[in-house]
């Protein structure tokens, strides 16, 4: 994995990397147009993502419903100049020197759209404030 290192690095993390970290790169992406790399990935990765997040990001005009859950890797984490943590628990790398951050926020997994809604407003605000952290 090569990551560019003229512009911060971001890693999203969560468990089936199928609903919040795929969000929140989607968010990322969006509000960062380009200042900042970011990508996502998962302790134990779910087949696709969850169809209500894809439906709430498309809500927002963010498609994420090209990507793949995947599994992080060292490679990433170590690349990261700042690793978020969503509910990953123990299964979430630490790597001394790198900034972490832990954002507590409710799985979208089995939620209807309202609630994952909630939860995708929530994670917008989160990239916002981590935006202006790494200007």
């Amino acid at each position: 994995m090569t990551i560019p290192s003229d512009r911060p690095a971001v890693l999203f993390l969560c468990v089936h990397n199928a609903g919040r970290s795929q969000m929140a790169l989607g968010w990322f992406e969006h509000l960062a147009a380009g200042r900042a790399h970011a990508w996502s990935g998962g302790s134990e990765p779910a087949d696709e993502l969850n169809p209500s997040a894809v439906a709430a990001m498309a809500e927002v005009g963010i498609d994420i419903a090209g990507a793949a859950p995947q599994r992080w890797t060292s490679d990433m984490v170590r690349a990261a100049d700042v690793v978020v943590t969503m509910g990953c628990g123990d299964s979430c790398p630490v790597v001394p020197g790198t900034r972490v951050e832990d954002w507590t926020l409710d799985d979208p997994a089995g939620q209807d759209l309202d609630a994952v809604r909630v939860i995708r407003d929530q994670i917008r605000a989160k990239v916002e404030q981590l935006l202006t952290t790494l200007d």
